[in-house]
């Protein structure tokens, strides 16, 4: 098991959060972040999502949704606090939801299609 890392203080937290992850933010104790998403099934897709990188990483998020939105809210338990370990599951987070393929990469992903609500996912930033 890993050991409790240092809690970082509130004015330290804010600062990091300005230059490392500008869509989050520190509420009641926790790191926050808000998608917003197309649907439930997009809500769901991102829910999921959230669940495999938490799990992988054996550092667990509070989730509240609904409809159209997810949030995601992080604190580290164990140390009472919020850690280096929530920035890093933070970052995790923000990389692969807010991640969008394009016609420009060498991959040849294009997205998804655009102007048709049959395939609308999550309402970029």
């Amino acid at each position: 098991m890993a050991k409790a890392t240092a809690v970082i203080p509130p004015d330290e937290v804010e600062r990091r959060l300005k230059a490392e992850l500008p869509k989050w933010r520190l509420e009641d104790g926790w790191i926050r972040r808000t998608y917003k998403t197309q649907s439930w099934k997009s809500t769901l897709m991102v829910i999921n999502t959230v669940g495999h990188l938490a799990e992988a990483a054996w550092h667990h998020p509070d989730i509240t949704a609904s409809y159209a939105w997810v949030e995601v809210r992080l604190m580290s338990h164990d140390a009472k606090g919020i850690t280096d370990r929530d920035f890093s599951l933070a970052k995790k987070i923000e990389d692969v939801v807010q991640w969008q393929p394009g016609a420009d990469e060498a991959t040849g992903l294009e997205g998804t299609p655009q102007g048709d609500q049959r395939f609308a996912y999550v309402k970029y930033d």
